[in-house]
């Protein structure tokens, strides 16, 4: 059945009121937070004398001070709560602060308005966790990276829309100020209402004990992360992509104002095109993941966000109009297409990093401490955003420009980018099979949701060349263990790429007997474990196209651990340079050339009681056809 699109999710009951709460939400704190730094960027006379540089970089740093002190917390409530009941609580805690901030609009109380941006931080560290659980109790796997992909698009969408309408409601004359108060109580009413329509959730720890001291909290959270060596470098990720973020973000308001010499129509536009952007690149990600959780990405994301940092960089200095000028002005100018060109790219490929780190950590977690998990990546957040705010200010004072703090931060991107990867090479390795499968080769999956996305099961399939595990691998909803020849896993440079995809070397009962039943062994404990493991029952690449004979290690593995069989087909890759085709394989990649066309056929689950070596090649064989 060919997999829905992502959208429809926005006309069902279990998606849509979850998702427009958090859009309102999402739009009501930019609406708010872009008002009062436009107010203050551009009519600071009239609110303070206090340096707007620093304070433009220290009201995203009290927003995300609730998220220090009280995600832990947060974390506990979201497992223990229902999270409809919650979410609702947090709407009505919504309607309050609004409430608060609009005494100090009408008031020209600058200090309400902080203490305002402080209670939107707690409203956001409160719906963060229950935000990014909810999703993985009623999607689908194959829904995630679709549904992550909306949420993101959505939120991003509507801080597009907060900060255009609050840049622009805000120097109204002369009621922009009462606008903004009235228009951000109306938002909140709004998505309480909303709220109402989401659907039961239950709490998956209700008898959880709260432990109320944050930082001891903190600690233990962090530490249950740090069991899972994925995850917890996953959370590392996407805070590093926070930190990137607010950086740029939070010099947009001076960057286009004495950089580029634009009114607020300018630091708007900046605003919308990197919101556009992000929103893009969120929803590409479903069409270039192929429906799964496709971790590949995050490395094509990360390069793009250091490429396109030192773009922006460079496009800042071709820049070079002095007279002040608005949006439509900007425009006009030489070098302003380049920096625009620059922030939807970094916008883009910000999207194509977060989204499958979202949908990694939300499959892989034990799902009893989702939402202290999403806690714990919140806490990691927020500490690397008030890092984030006080090295830009320490930039500034250091005399480094605003071009320039964007090239420092791109640069740090593409280190911190290299550690991760290097501790955690699944990324980068599924980087390079995701590009493999949309560059080098046209690869089209056929009933790949017969591929079990949770529990134990073997895949067998026929063998024609040396990519084979890699095109599988690229379709699989969720990791697989390979059984490969213990000869080819201990070949030099390439043994430490076969251990990272953790496969299991086999040997012939005549090579070496202990290899082999050592294999046995790991092969019976990965199934044990909820693991998919794939062998090539020929035992070798086919040296005619034609499928050779089943070998009995299928029916060793299945007498272990009984579990179904999942038998598949590549078809296409006969012929190709990376087969044992007699032509000269110069003639072959020219014949066939780089683009050809190949197909992962996925046929119905085998009992391992009828899974027998004959019946299980009939079935490869009739899957695979004519065509080799």
């Amino acid at each position: 059945m060919k997999p829905t699109s992502q959208f429809s999710l926005l006309l069902q009951r279990r998606f849509a009121p979850f998702f427009w709460t958090q859009f309102l939400g999402a739009l009501n704190d930019n609406v708010f937070k872009t008002a009062l730094l436009t107010i203050l960027t551009f009519d600071a006379l009239n609110w303070t004398d206090m340096n707007i540089g620093l304070l433009n970089n220290l009201i995203p740093g009290l927003f995300i001070l609730p998220f220090l002190l009280f995600s832990a917390s947060a974390g506990q409530i979201a497992d223990k709560v229902e999270k409809g009941k919650l979410a609702r609580a947090v709407k009505l805690l919504e309607i309050f602060i609004m409430s608060v901030a609009a005494l100090g609009w009408f008031n020209h109380q600058l200090w309400l308005l902080i203490a305002a941006v402080a209670g939107m931080g707690l409203h956001s560290t409160l719906f963060g966790p229950m935000k990014y659980a909810y999703l993985p109790q009623h999607l689908k796997t194959d829904e995630l990276i679709g549904g992550n992909g909306i949420v993101e698009m959505g939120t991003f969408v509507g801080i597009l829309l907060g900060e255009i309408i609050g840049a622009l409601l805000v120097v109204h004359k002369p009621w922009g100020i009462h606008l903004v108060a009235l228009g951000t109580i109306g938002i909140a009413v709004l998505g309480c209402v909303v709220s109402w329509r989401i659907p039961p959730s239950p709490a998956p720890v209700p008898d959880l004990e709260m432990n109320w001291n944050p930082f001891s909290e903190t600690i233990r959270n962090i530490r249950f992360s740090r069991q899972n060596r994925t995850v917890f470098l996953s959370l590392l990720g996407n805070s590093w992509f926070w930190f990137y973020g607010a950086i740029v973000l939070a010099q947009f308001p001076q960057y286009a104002k004495e950089y580029l010499h634009g009114d607020h129509s300018v630091f708007v536009l900046l605003l919308a095109i990197f919101s556009v952007g992000i929103g893009a690149g969120s929803l590409l990600c479903e069409r270039l993941s192929g429906h799964k959780v496709e971790i590949g990405l995050v490395p094509f994301g990360s390069f793009g966000l250091t490429l396109f940092g030192i773009l922006l960089y460079f496009a800042s200095g071709h820049y070079v109009a002095t007279a002040s000028v608005d949006a439509g002005k900007f425009l006009e100018q030489q070098g302003s297409w380049l920096i625009l060109g620059a922030i939807v790219g970094l916008g883009i490929f910000g999207g194509l990093y977060i989204v499958p780190l979202f949908a990694l950590i939300q499959t892989r977690c034990d799902p009893t401490h989702m939402s202290r998990t999403i806690a714990g990546m919140n806490i990691l957040n927020s500490l690397f955003m008030v890092v984030a705010a006080l090295s830009a200010m320490v930039m500034l004072k250091s005399g480094l420009s605003i071009p320039q703090i964007f090239l420092v931060t791109a640069c740090l991107n593409a280190l911190v980018a290299m550690y991760i990867f290097s501790l955690v090479p699944e990324f980068l390795m599924r980087f390079l099979v995701w590009l493999l499968i949309h560059t080098i080769h046209r690869v089209r999956g056929i009933n790949i949701e017969r591929i079990p996305s949770e529990g134990p099961a073997v895949l067998v399939c026929n063998h024609v060349s040396y990519l084979d595990a890699l095109v599988i691998a690229a379709y699989a909803p969720r990791p697989i263990r390979f059984v490969m020849d213990n000869r080819i896993f201990n070949i030099p440079l390439f043994s430490w790429i076969f251990r990272t995809a953790k496969a299991i070397p086999i040997s012939s009962a005549k090579q070496d007997p202990w290899v082999m039943e050592h294999a046995f062994v790991d092969i019976a404990k990965a199934l044990h474990e909820g693991e998919l493991v794939c062998i090539f029952p020929e035992g070798k690449l086919t040296q005619n196209g034609e499928i050779n004979a089943f070998k009995a290690g299928v029916q060793t593995i299945l007498e272990r651990t009984p579990v179904p069989v999942i038998p598949m087909a590549l078809r296409g890759l006969w012929g190709s340079i990376y087969s044992r085709s007699n032509d000269n394989p110069f003639e072959r990649a020219f014949r066939r050339g780089l683009f050809s066309r190949l197909e992962l056929v996925v046929g119905e689950p085998v009992p391992s009681e009828t899974a027998k070596p004959d019946y299980l090649k009939q079935q490869v064989e009739q899957l695979r056809g004519r065509w080799q």
